[in-house]
């Protein structure tokens, strides 16, 4: 059993931003089977499994943005203004793990891995990822 480790640096240009990162950890994977912890270092983002298809990110923005709204006066935001984009990245999650098969992920037909800016633009966020296997 192995353990290695990696990581991906993003730049975000939007205060909110759904990235496929899919091909990103399929490059970085260095073990032929067992799984991958995939690990955001901020508290305002998230990584999420879920289908690459534009109507479908629309509606996810869209839904978060009606589930946490700017109507409320949030306890947080009197330190810096950003407590929708923690509220919703709590809502999300801030990792996945997911098998790998043959060195690369092992998703379904649809799936993709998505890295989610909440509080952007931001310059290098840090997505971690963590192999254990063969």
């Amino acid at each position: 059993m192995t353990v290695k480790t990696n990581s991906i640096k993003i730049n975000t240009s939007k205060n909110f931003e759904i990235i496929d990162i899919t091909s990103k950890i399929n490059e970085l994977i260095s073990i032929n089977e067992g799984i991958v912890s995939i690990f955001s270092k901020h508290s305002t983002s998230a990584i999420v499994v879920n289908e690459n298809e534009s109507g479908l990110l629309k509606d996810i923005e869209f839904s978060l943005d009606n589930i946490i709204t700017e109507g409320y006066s949030y306890s947080h935001d009197r330190i810096d203004n950003n407590a929708r984009s923690h509220l919703k990245s709590f809502l999300l999650s801030s990792s996945e793990c997911l098998p790998v098969k043959n060195g690369k992920l092992d998703l379904g037909t649809w799936q993709s891995v998505f890295f989610i800016e909440l509080d952007g633009p931001r310059h290098s966020r840090t997505i971690t990822l963590t192999m254990v296997g063969e």
